[in-house]
């Protein structure tokens, strides 16, 4: 097989539909590799790529796997004509072994592995394990995608939060609320083997080539229910409304879990489970989890998270910025962004989960505190862009020792967001302009705000500290250099967005284990190994990698 990269495809080619585009591939590839459509046997497209760098020729770039009619044979007296008229650039063969699941291997009579946590790392560590023949127990402590849905629902409709049930807890994480971007600045061959995975439990075909795949909020739950379906045909256990409330460590090692179960009635069912490999997926906002870790002396270390608002813009306005005329165009869809700038102070600003075309949400899971995010649906339509506006908070900005001190520092800019918008998980909101004065917002303006919740216009400063403040309002400036419009006086700011990362890492080693308990795993975001679906799912796999392999030396 050849893999041709650098095609390019000008947009008057195409007119959003998929057989338009990849028939304009096969009559690209067939003129770079100088031979006739009929002599080309499938074409795959294994990445598409829009080029913006220039608004007045705006294009697509694909990179293709090609078969010729001829087989192998033809591919290699191809090669060797085109290498004879050095027209063979960007042209090689290509015979990559798939990345595939661990084999499977005997649990013996060894205790099940316990999986705490069913966001991307917890769920394709469960599948790695069951498919391997170890019949893993996964807990979560939210409800299955169908009734999360719905309790999410309420909360945005009537303000009820479920401590248990949200945006961030739940099965599929909060990965599930938030768009479902699939891009990673990370390289792994179990990235493919992902990608697959979503697509076989019902994504979108196209997230296997686009350089910037998304499978949208709409469309993630019943992608997550399915992988927890192919968890239980596996082998695997999946209990949702179970939570782990004890860690059972003695002689440096994990001897159990005890989970307490949420029955239909609202009682709570307590089970001591033997388990000496516990894999820790609980992700960034399980507070609770963190404390008792401490508590059960599990070694942790601050880390590096960062802090801001939710920035919206129209969309349309984006779109323009970044495709000039091409703008609207049905093959661009709206526009993506990322941007980032380092200051003369030596602290950094950047966006983060960018939302074309979605909303701000509501993304609390405690009581009196307003956290927001970001998602965007499949079809991306919505009015509004929208990202996170961050900066950095390092271990050393944060005061005394505890290991814990950056999730109090969340837990206060929640709280005066809270206050600040009124109650009722109410969010506080100011308009940039009003915000680089530091001037209270009384009204908005064309921007309307997404926040379910609805906004209480005032001054977002109030609920961050003032090093984020500072940082931001140094950055918007720079940040409007880069894109045109993203420093609009009327773009909405809506606080807070506390929960971008995790504030602490639990120190693991190079085995994967914490360095301090055996037999406990700390994997994905929560633990400080991941940012995102893709990096938090290679984590899980990974660490599913290592677990296999030690049940195989038992």
């Amino acid at each position: 097989m050849l893999e041709v990269s650098g095609i390019r495809i000008p947009l008057s080619t195409l007119d959003g539909t998929d057989a338009r585009e990849l028939a304009a591939c096969r009559r690209a590839v067939a003129r770079k590799l100088r031979v006739g459509e009929k002599d080309l046997g499938s074409v795959e497209r294994r990445r598409r790529s829009i080029d913006a760098r220039k608004r007045g020729d705006v294009h697509l770039t694909f990179t293709l796997r090609v078969e010729l009619a001829g087989g192998p044979g033809a591919e290699q007296a191809l090669l060797a004509r085109l290498a004879k008229k050095r027209a063979n650039k960007n042209v090689r063969v290509v015979d990559e072994r798939p990345f595939g699941f661990p084999e499977r291997v005997e649990r013996r009579d060894a205790p099940r592995p316990v999986v705490v946590g069913a966001g991307c790392a917890g769920l394709f560590c469960a599948l790695s394990l069951a498919r391997a023949g170890l019949e893993p127990l996964l807990v979560e402590r939210g409800d299955n995608a169908a009734r999360r849905g719905e309790v999410v629902n309420r909360h945005n409709e009537t303000g009820a939060l479920d401590p248990e049930s949200n945006i961030q807890f739940g099965v599929g994480g909060a990965g599930t609320f938030s768009d479902g971007k699939l891009q990673t600045g990370t390289k792994s061959p179990a990235h493919r083997l992902i990608l697959e995975t979503f697509v076989a439990a019902g994504a979108q075909r196209e997230i296997l080539w686009d350089a910037k795949p998304h499978v949208g909020s709409d469309v993630l739950p019943r992608v997550v229910t399915d992988i927890v379906r192919q968890i239980e045909e596996a082998g695997g256990e999946v209990r949702c409304r179970c939570r782990m409330t004890d860690l059972d460590v003695s002689d440096g090692a994990v001897r159990g879990v005890t989970l307490a179960a949420t029955r239909d009635d609202g009682g709570v069912f307590e089970e001591r489970v033997a388990a000496d490999c516990v894999v820790l997926c609980c992700g960034h906002s399980a507070r609770d989890v963190f404390e008792l870790l401490r508590e059960r002396g599990v070694p942790m270390e601050r880390k590096t998270f960062a802090m801001g608002v939710r920035i919206e813009h129209l969309q349309a306005q984006i779109d323009r910025a970044l495709y000039g005329d091409a703008a609207g165009h049905p093959t661009l869809g709206a526009a993506p962004y990322s941007l980032s700038c380092h200051l003369p102070s030596g602290r950094s600003a950047f966006s983060f989960c960018m939302c074309p075309g979605g909303y701000v949400v509501s993304a609390a899971s405690e009581p009196g505190g307003v956290c927001t995010n970001g998602m965007s649906l499949s079809d991306r339509a919505g009015q509004n862009a929208n990202s996170g506006l961050l900066a950095n908070v390092f271990p050393e900005d944060l005061p005394g020792d505890d290991v814990l001190a950056g999730v109090e520092l969340q837990r206060s800019c929640e709280r005066a967001a809270f206050a600040a918008g009124g109650g009722a998980y109410v969010a506080p909101a100011q308009l940039v302009g009003d915000f680089l004065t530091g001037a209270p917002s009384s009204a908005g303006g064309r921007v309307a705000p997404t926040y379910p919740r609805g906004v209480a216009w005032g001054d977002v400063a109030l609920c961050l500290p003032d090093y984020v403040t500072e940082t931001l309002r140094a950055a918007i400036p720079v940040l409007g250099r880069k894109l045109r419009g993203f420093d609009a006086a009327d773009a909405v700011l809506t606080g807070v967005e506390t929960r971008s990362s995790s504030p602490v890492r639990v120190t693991r080693g190079n085995d994967g284990q914490s360095v301090g308990v055996r037999g406990l795993w700390p994997v994905g975001e929560g633990a400080g190994y991941a940012g995102g679906i893709m990096s938090a799912a290679t984590d899980g796999i990974l660490a599913a990698e290592k677990i296999v392999a030690a049940y195989a030396r038992r």
